[in-house]
């Protein structure tokens, strides 16, 4: 569809597809919603943009991608994208900053943690509230004080923004120890004691990310974080 307010992203994406595989493409544009409907009642479809090669259908967007060999993940299939999408950026700007500030080597163990801390708790921060009830599917704190669920995302990015600037330790430390505990023995209980399959809130809510090994290690890394912020501060 290309018309005055509206042009479809999913035909160009189309277009592109097809090129990108060595297809010359002839392309039909529906310029009004009378050709539209048109189209779509002709060929008895529900969609467009609709996509033929050597004369038979394959649909759009999405069967294009699937005829090609890479098909979009289903709603609802478990994915360590946004995990590892995070903790590679994470890892990046932790080098940044010790390219910057300079110090020690190890140093960027710790910059690399405390960032994932504030990153994973901005995911969280964009809909506290799918992430609250998500996280009472698990958690051993927020299941007795609800608003809790409520409260771990700023406890987490606060954290995480201290222990950057290296200020307040008395303050990030026991909060990253307190929630990190909890965190991780709640994570533990569900996933390795009573055998549920659950989500992880670690991405914020309605994320695909299965509850398990990448939740224990967000909570493993912020004891870690709370405990090096402390003894950091008293030598």
């Amino acid at each position: 569809m290309v018309m005055p307010k509206h042009l479809c992203p999913f035909g160009r994406k189309s277009k592109w597809l097809l090129e990108r595989h060595g297809f010359e493409v002839e392309d039909h544009k529906l310029r009004t919603r009378e050709e539209t409907d048109a189209f779509m009642q002709e060929h008895g479809v529900d969609t467009t943009p609709q996509a033929w090669i050597d004369g038979e259908r394959i649909g759009g967007y999405d069967d294009l991608r699937a005829h090609f060999g890479n098909p979009l993940p289903e709603e609802g299939d478990t994915s360590y994208t946004p995990v590892i999408a995070i903790f590679a950026v994470a890892a990046l700007i932790a080098l940044a900053m010790s390219w910057l500030i300079g110090g020690p080597w190890w140093m960027v163990v710790p910059r690399f943690a405390a960032t994932a801390m504030v990153l994973l708790g901005l995911q969280k921060l964009q809909d506290v509230e799918s992430f609250s009830t998500m996280f009472l599917n698990y958690d051993l704190l927020a299941q007795k004080w609800v608003p809790y669920g409520y409260a771990y995302p700023f406890l987490e990015t606060g954290a995480g923004i201290l222990m950057i600037a290296s200020v307040l330790p008395f303050l990030s430390g026991p909060v990253a120890l307190f929630i990190g505990c909890i965190g991780a023995w709640s994570v533990f209980r569900a996933v390795y004691i009573e055998k549920r399959e659950l989500k992880c809130a670690c991405v914020g809510g309605n994320s695909n990310v299965p509850l398990g090994f990448v939740s224990l290690t967000e909570n493993l890394v912020m004891i870690g974080m709370g405990a090096f912020t402390l003894l950091r501060a008293v030598m």
